[in-house]
């Protein structure tokens, strides 16, 4: 049987309750969430495959399930405050409020660092980047669960993979692999509602979709300069995404699992074009993001992409063996 990473539910009434954390494991949870934050600065590492990997990712989970259920009862009622304080009570503040401040603290101080290092190295951190996808390719075809249909049903797999992978291709060629200098506000407010999938479906890179539309250096730069009109939009967006398109891919893991995941792998291997290495630039004859053949320099985007499939490679890992039930036979001797 297939190791399989959980999905975005809502916690059912017969699945364990996890204990709440307890104050004395507040730092604890502020470096999970740090290191979640982190991960979400990189594009091809999930924030959400590193909350597993931290061991919070259920429990996460089921507290974003109550602070929704809070939000709606304040909207909808019909006893808005009694519904909003019932939800509310049961969210783990000794887990949630640090693990916010830990990835608040985390891209505050960093985005800049990393911003600086993609604009100034593009062919080489576009050589990690990309061997940070690719290897995340893995993620979402491991977690298939068993096929059906005999000769027809791969024919159906294979144009689910092959349709969203020809859109993703084309749609970043037209963007042209490059950078928004200046983006509408309109845009940025639908991206960070569709990046904010990458909080709760493991193996959804937030920042790779980002790079990919153009918006990874402008966000990154927003943060770091504190620019607050650009981080409400944001904000706003990520919101949006949290209680409407995080529950329709939620919805659709549940009802249609198997033609979901693969619709995202063939949106993550579409969406490669943006991190090929070897571009045209802004003025060159071959035109701004034209694949060209690769040239020099060839060693630091080669050993980059290795390394980056490599982290990934090692996140699955270690997930993997996190997610393993223990063995019965052992629990006997």
């Amino acid at each position: 049987m297939r190791d399989s990473a959980p999905t975005p539910s809502a916690p059912s009434s017969t699945s364990p309750v996890a204990p709440r954390a307890r104050p004395a494991q507040a730092p604890l949870n502020a470096v999970r969430g740090a290191l979640i934050g982190m991960a979400e600065l990189v594009p091809g590492v999930s924030g959400g495959t590193v909350a597993l990997v931290t061991g919070v990712y259920e429990r996460a989970i089921e507290a974003a399930h109550h602070l929704i259920a809070a939000a709606v009862a304040l909207v909808k009622g019909p006893d808005r405050r009694a519904g909003f304080l019932q939800n509310l009570r049961r969210v783990d503040g000794w887990l949630v409020l640090p693990m916010l401040a830990g990835m608040a603290a985390a891209v505050l101080l960093a985005a800049g660092v990393v911003e600086h290092l993609v604009a100034d190295n593009p062919i080489s951190s576009r050589g990690l980047f990309f061997g940070l996808v690719a290897a995340s390719l893995v993620v979402p075809i491991r977690l298939l669960p068993a096929g059906r249909g005999g000769a027809a049903g791969a024919v159906r797999d294979i144009a689910v993979v092959a349709v969203p992978a020809a859109v993703a291709f084309a749609l970043v060629g037209l963007a042209g692999g490059g950078t928004l200098a200046d983006p509408p506000f309109w845009m940025v407010f639908l991206a960070a509602a569709v990046a904010v999938c990458a909080l709760v479906v493991p193996g959804v890179s937030g920042s790779f979709f980002l790079l990919a539309i153009g918006l990874y250096s402008p966000t990154l730069q927003a943060v770091d300069e504190r620019d607050l009109g650009y981080i409400a939009v944001f904000g706003a967006g990520a919101v949006l995404g949290l209680l409407t398109i995080v529950q329709i891919i939620s919805r659709l893991l549940h009802t249609h699992r198997r033609a979901t995941l693969l619709a995202m792998s063939g949106l993550m291997l579409g969406s490669l074009r943006a991190l090929w290495p070897w571009q045209g630039g802004t003025g060159s004859a071959e035109g701004h993001g034209a694949l060209l053949a690769p040239s020099a320099p060839l060693a630091a985007p080669i050993l980059l992409a290795l390394a980056g499939a490599a982290v990934v490679i090692a996140l699955i890992v270690v997930e993997t063996r996190i997610a393993r039930p223990a063995d019965p036979r052992g629990a006997e001797q």
